[in-house]
């Protein structure tokens, strides 16, 4: 979660958005931005990608299998 955080808050600071502008322009609360940002692992997907959507990224999940094939 922390390569997440570190992330979304890059990308964030990189078109000089605040929390509150970025949570308005990705259609999500400001507390979903907050906890992305602040690395919680008790994150809805569906937000998650929401924020995700705004630099073309998206997560899906993997089966751990398939990483070590």
């Amino acid at each position: 979660m922390k390569r997440l955080a570190v992330f979304v808050k890059e990308r964030r600071r990189d078109v000089n958005l605040t929390q509150e502008e970025f949570a308005e322009r990705a259609g999500v609360a400001l507390t979903v931005i907050r906890k992305i940002e602040q690395g919680k692992t008790n994150l809805n997907l569906d937000k998650v990608n929401l924020v995700l959507h705004m630099f073309g990224h998206e997560l899906a999940p993997v089966n751990s299998k398939d990483l070590i094939e």
